[in-house]
C-alpha cells in the first residue's frame, strides 16, 4: 500500500466515524444527514434547486423531496428566480437559519482524532490538507 493509499484510508476512516457522530447529533435535531447537508449548502444566499442537486451530487428529483421536507418544517421557502419564474430558489427562513447554525456547529466540530493531536501536529495536518485541496 502506498503512503497516499494509506493516508486516504485513514482520512476515510475518520470521516466515517464522524458521519456516525453527526448522525446521532443531527437526529436529535430531527434531521437526517442529507437534510442537514442540504440546509448547510443553502447558506446565506438562495440557491436554485438545480445548483443544490449539483452540490449534493444527486438527481434534481431527489432535491424536490429534500426541499419538500425542509419546507414542511418551515426551514426553507421556495422563491421564483428573478428573470425566470420557472426556476425555483431555496432560501432559508429565520428558523432555518437558526437550525443551520446548530448544524454547522456539529459538522465543523473537529473529530476527536484530530483534537487529540498536539498543536504542532494539528498545524502540520492543516497545512498539508490546505496544499492538498489547493487553498
Amino acid at each position: 500500500m502506498t503512503p497516499a493509499h494509506e493516508a486516504h484510508r485513514l482520512f476515510f476512516e475518520i470521516g466515517m466515524r464522524e458521519r456516525a457522530r453527526y448522525g446521532q447529533e443531527l437526529a436529535a435535531l430531527g434531521l437526517t444527514f442529507q437534510l442537514a447537508h442540504a440546509l448547510r449548502l443553502v447558506g446565506d444566499e438562495p440557491r436554485s434547486m438545480k445548483e443544490l442537486a449539483e452540490l449534493l451530487v444527486c438527481d434534481a428529483s431527489n432535491v424536490t423531496g429534500i426541499a419538500d421536507r425542509l419546507e414542511a418544517r418551515g426551514l426553507v421557502e421556495r422563491r421564483p428566480a428573478e428573470g425566470d419564474r420557472r426556476v425555483k430558489l431555496l432560501a432559508l427562513t429565520p428558523a432555518g437559519d437558526e437550525l443551520r447554525e446548530q448544524v454547522l456547529a456539529i459538522m465543523l466540530e473537529p473529530p476527536a482524532a484530530i483534537r487529540s493531536l498536539s498543536r504542532d501536529d494539528q498545524v502540520a495536518l492543516r497545512d498539508i490538507l490546505r496544499r492538498a485541496v489547493g487553498d
